[in-house]
């Protein structure tokens, strides 16, 4: 039976949001090639881990190898607004699937350390930025539309599905199957699904030099638009995305540390799982309800929320306490990342959005570099489950920098009635 809730008049469900045309052709093989991220990261960490047995040596290879993915994502980004997603998504699948492979020889027939750092470098820097690239045909096609909150949300839940099946898949991979069988699926899937989905050309934006190009419409021509980065909410946004990334860092290091001293190394991709499935269903909750404070105000509430459920990690003393603790750290996680990636849609020119939306994705890879390298040091030389501090201290300094800076969120004033919509007391039916 459907439930009534508060919402736009305008504001449909998920049912509506997938029918519009052309989606699924960019969905599916979306998902195929964002799940290989998910992987990317504990897969480095567990194979690591096994060829050298030190937790800060595999926290520091995959922190250089997300280092290297914030540093060039926004360059990723930058390239596809201005020629073009395909043109960009060819050579970096590439490349990708040969840094991988290369890494993962590297590893396991041990090489020196040195050169795991370097193989580290090309890995990350090459990672494909589907994500970003979906949410810009989503920008796309629903530009001014109330859905872009619920493709927003939609996204959300999508990417923390990759991230419920990805640790889990690569957990079960390195550990039953053979250690280096988690990165070596991950070169391969991005392989496949990255061509698929850069295939899929007649959805992709329309690329800023050829909208520039004679001939072109008038609302295309004047594409001159500053980089994304020079507007002072996503340079917040950014900040408050790296809190976010020392979450998924600092538990993927954390979790493998736990299960390996319990015995039971199996269990990493079981309770991240879960902690990834509290994101996604909060996701969900986040589209299908039509808020009435301002975007802004919401996100320093999310991070509160994340904040206070993240201290409590530390103290978990089961495999049950801790799923739970991380399932609440997740619901606390979806509502951030649904309002940030909303306020791109009113901060940012439509024609700098895929360099906005790697920004934000290249911020949580710089916090999870930062958090895997620091937890890693903290399970080596400090006591057992200290690499749990690492997602508190995170999100506690995120909160202070959006609580100091929260106004520079604020959409400009010629977009606030849009952004509120009109009429928003007017109940729907959900999905």
């Amino acid at each position: 039976m459907a439930t009534t809730v508060t919402s736009e008049p305008a504001r449909p469900g998920y049912r509506q949001l997938l029918r519009t045309p052309g989606a699924w052709t960019f969905l599916l093989p979306g998902f195929a090639a964002r799940l290989p991220f998910a992987m990317l990261i504990i897969s480095i960490v567990l194979l690591v881990q096994h060829t050298t047995d030190s937790y800060g040596l595999a926290g520091a290879v995959s922190a250089v190898t997300g280092v290297s993915m914030a540093l060039f994502a926004p360059l990723s980004g930058t390239y596809a607004d201005r020629f073009g997603q395909r043109a960009v998504l060819v050579p970096v699948v590439l490349a990708h699937t040969a840094s991988v492979v290369t890494l993962t020889a590297l590893a396991w027939f041990d090489a020196p350390v040195w050169a795991l750092f370097v193989a580290a470098v090309p890995t990350g820097a090459t990672v494909p930025q589907i994500g970003p690239m979906v949410r810009a045909r989503w920008g796309t096609k629903l530009h001014g539309s109330p859905l872009m909150t619920t493709a927003a949300a939609f996204e959300s839940v999508t990417d923390e599905l990759t991230f419920v099946l990805g640790p889990l898949i690569a957990t079960a991979l390195c550990t039953s199957v053979h250690p280096a069988a988690g990165l070596l699926t991950e070169a391969g899937l991005t392989l496949v699904g990255g061509l698929l989905f850069a295939a899929r050309r007649s959805t992709q934006p329309v690329p800023t030099r050829a909208a520039a190009r004679p001939g072109a419409t008038a609302s295309r021509a004047g594409t001159a638009h500053p980089s994304a980065l020079r507007v002072p909410g996503v340079r917040v946004l950014a900040i408050a995305f790296v809190g976010i990334g020392t979450v998924f860092g600092g538990l993927q290091v954390s979790l493998a540390a736990y299960t390996e001293s319990i015995g039971e190394p199996g269990l990493t991709g079981v309770i991240y799982g879960v902690f990834a499935a509290g994101n996604m269903i909060a996701g969900a909750v986040c589209g299908a309800v039509a808020w009435k404070s301002a975007p802004h105000h919401r996100l320093v509430i999310g991070y509160l929320a994340l904040a206070i459920t993240a201290s409590g990690l530390w103290a978990a003393q089961s495999p049950v306490l801790l799923a739970g603790l991380g399932l609440l750290v997740g619901m606390s996680i979806a509502p951030g990342l649904v309002t940030g990636y909303t306020l791109v849609e009113q901060l940012v020119a439509p024609t700098a959005r895929t360099e906005a939306f790697t920004l934000l994705t290249g911020a949580v890879a710089l916090g999870q570099a930062a958090a895997v390298t620091l937890a890693g040091q903290l399970e080596d030389r400090a006591w057992e489950g200290a690499g749990f501090l690492v997602p508190l201290a995170g999100t506690t300094l995120a909160l202070l920098v959006l609580v100091t800076l929260r106004n520079r969120l604020a959409p400009p004033a010629d977009q606030r009635g849009a952004a509120r919509g009109v009429g928003h007391r007017v109940p729907v039916s959900v999905d």
